[in-house]
């Protein structure tokens, strides 16, 4: 009996240690050559076409590809539209705010593959946002990378997955940490990817406990540069309109750079979670370096961006390729 148990307990962690195996070698370079080896320049010509039309197309991926990973893996469940019998990850008040030209690139992306007869129905959803992502950051001046292949789209997408999955713009470093650690992220992946917030913007409501309503002792949060705190007041008044949004990056904000560390040492980080990046000593150092090292911080990004991607991946019977990106087959 004890000799059946070893063997059975030594066959489930070899099966275990193959299937985390897989996963990871399912993800390729030039995944789909042999079905559809047009791929990326028909993404890339879709996505193209799409931010010419509007800049928001960057930062609406962008948060999309990361929204998407953090809730159930890279997966494109966070497209999903909710039903009657169910509400879906897009419409959790952590995604509210999702824009919807982010939405609009994966699908007309999807449209733009599926055109091509024998691309039809052969590329995930999940890979075409993987795709479009690594486009968006190029098209704003952002690094280019080969992407990995081979998701599957996801066959489940819940609003009460997304609880606690995503990070709040007033966590501390701790919370950061522990939130991408439970995905394979260590503390330079997380800052990398923060300085994602180079493009992009924010609502008012994220932010406004940092301009008026700080501490019993500041209204408006010490690590704030002044002048920055009085532009955020005036953009933001107190009664201000739900739907006006601010840019993350006060000074290039069209423009994928390493500005956001160098806004970071001078006050200009619009989250506390933003901030805390240069306040904390723990953080401090990478944020200096990726300030002056504008490569140095695309070649940690690049990476950061490629482990995320592997984060989750559905493969087999857990996931299959969708027909409509927003709606299970």
């Amino acid at each position: 009996m004890g000799r059946l148990c070893i063997i059975a307990l030594w066959s489930l962690s070899i099966y275990l240690g193959l299937s985390a195996t897989s996963v990871s070698a399912q993800l390729r370079q030039n995944y789909y050559a042999g079905v559809c080896p047009n791929v990326e320049s028909i993404v890339r010509n879709a996505v193209t076409q799409k931010f010419q039309q509007t800049f928001v197309t960057v930062p609406g991926t962008l948060r999309l590809f990361f929204h998407d990973c953090f809730v159930q893996g890279c997966d494109a469940s966070v497209i999903i539209q909710s039903t009657s019998s169910n509400q879906a990850e897009k419409d959790h008040p952590d995604n509210l705010s999702l824009a919807g030209d982010g939405f609009d690139t994966v699908i007309k992306a999807k449209a733009a593959v599926d055109a091509v007869p024998s691309c039809r129905n052969k590329v995930s959803c999940a890979d075409i946002l993987a795709m479009a992502t690594r486009d968006v950051v190029a098209l704003s001046g952002g690094p280019s990378y080969a992407v990995e292949l081979g998701r599957l789209d996801g066959l489940s997408s819940t609003a009460a997955s997304v609880n606690g999955k995503l990070p709040q713009p007033t966590f501390n470093l701790n919370q950061l940490n522990a939130l991408f650690a439970a995905h394979g992220l260590n503390q330079a992946d997380m800052i990398a990817l923060s300085g994602a917030h180079t493009v992009g913007f924010s609502h008012c409501s994220k932010f406004s406990n940092r301009i008026y309503n700080f501490s019993r002792t500041s209204s408006v949060d010490p690590t704030l540069n002044r002048n920055y705190a009085s532009q955020l007041q005036a953009m933001c008044p107190t009664n201000v309109d739900p739907r006006i949004a601010v840019n993350m990056d006060p000074n290039t904000p069209r423009t994928f750079d390493n500005v956001y560390f160098k806004n970071l040492q001078s006050g200009q980080g619009l989250f506390t979670s933003d901030q805390v990046l240069f306040t904390d000593g723990r953080s401090r150092p990478t944020v200096n370096a990726w300030a002056s090292d504008s490569a140095a911080f695309n070649r940690a990004f690049v990476a950061a961006m490629t482990k995320l991607g592997r984060v989750g991946v559905k493969t087999g019977s857990n996931g299959n390729i969708r027909r409509d990106c927003a709606v299970f087959n």
